[in-house]
């Protein structure tokens, strides 16, 4: 297997076990991924962690900023199996058609269910039991291809962005790694997706980040363990924007929705539709991430008390 020549494209940290366990047991000719980005305040120009990886391992790197525009560099590349991992842009045919062995994906949901950019986030959102990796074939669609393995993992009631993220790389990587051989000898199984059970995990819009005091308990915490740590799920107090990364729902009969109506020594209530959501980590606007004790040592409970939330 050592000998099999691999293009690999990936960008963000999800990729790098999957790029990590390829350089470990394949020959990979070139790594490809998103062109490095101003992160932070200060701006500063980022490779992925992607790019770091390849440079670290003295491996090419291609960073074309439009894929479907830009590709020659790949089909000059000796390659017999092209392997995505969150990439991040549409592949088009041409590169699609080049591999011997043809262009496979590690998909982090179980296929058909939620296609798209961000499976993690909206099987937590939507209050799924269980998720998993999949190997898959690509084709024009996105997500669309035929399935090789899949893997399944139950979800863990501690479970967020952030760790489900970390659980499913290092799931995929492994799951890819047994799935290979087969790849290779031409004896894998090739499952078409069926189309009725199809269902998208789209990119987060900005809009999908605002907590609604107006649904139940149980959505808003799902809410706040899809997006934490990032993009984090948020509010408004008096106009500004606050970020929630965890909280805690005591169900019981509630006054009008979007009030803060208690404050306890280490978390903030708000009612919802069936209760109250108690903040218990934030990042209040203008300042750090804070346990919700910490800033109530320094605020007036009174005022708290008045603030308008979401207006």
């Amino acid at each position: 297997m050592d000998q099999i020549k691999v293009i690999f494209m990936g960008t963000p940290e999800f990729s790098v076990p999957v790029l990590e366990m390829l350089l470990a047991h394949t020959d990979v000719q070139l790594v490809v991924t998103q062109p490095d980005k101003k992160v932070g305040r200060k701006q500063l120009i980022t490779p992925s962690p992607v790019k770091e990886i390849a440079i670290k391992n003295q491996i090419p790197v291609f960073q074309p900023t439009k894929i479907k525009e830009d590709y020659q560099t790949i089909l000059q590349t000796p390659c017999d199996l092209l392997i995505t991992c969150a990439y991040g842009q549409i592949i088009p045919k041409e590169i699609l058609e080049y591999p011997k062995l043809g262009c496979i994906n590690v998909h982090a949901s179980l296929l058909p269910k939620y296609r798209g950019g961000a499976p993690i986030h909206w099987c937590l959102i939507n209050g799924e039991e269980k998720t998993g990796v999949t190997i898959m074939y690509m084709s024009e669609k996105m997500d669309a291809g035929d399935i090789i393995a899949q893997k399944e993992y139950r979800i863990l009631p501690e479970d967020n962005v952030g760790t489900l993220h970390e659980r499913l790389s290092h799931l995929g990587a492994e799951l890819l790694l047994d799935t290979l051989p087969s790849i290779i000898n031409h004896t894998n199984q090739r499952i078409p997706q069926d189309i009725t059970k199809v269902t998208f995990g789209l990119n987060i819009k900005r809009e999908e980040e605002r907590l609604d005091f107006t649904k139940t308990g149980q959505e808003l915490l799902n809410q706040i363990r899809g997006l934490n740590p990032f993009p984090t799920a948020n509010f408004l107090v008096n106009g500004e924007e606050w970020k929630v990364y965890e909280a805690y729902f005591e169900p019981k009969i509630t006054s009008i929705p979007s009030k803060i109506i208690e404050i306890k020594k280490d978390a903030i209530g708000i009612s919802c539709k069936d209760g109250t959501l108690f903040l218990t980590k934030i990042k209040p606007y203008g300042k750090r991430v804070m346990h919700a004790k910490e800033y109530l040592n320094g605020v007036k409970k009174e005022n708290l008390l008045q603030a308008k939330i979401n207006e």
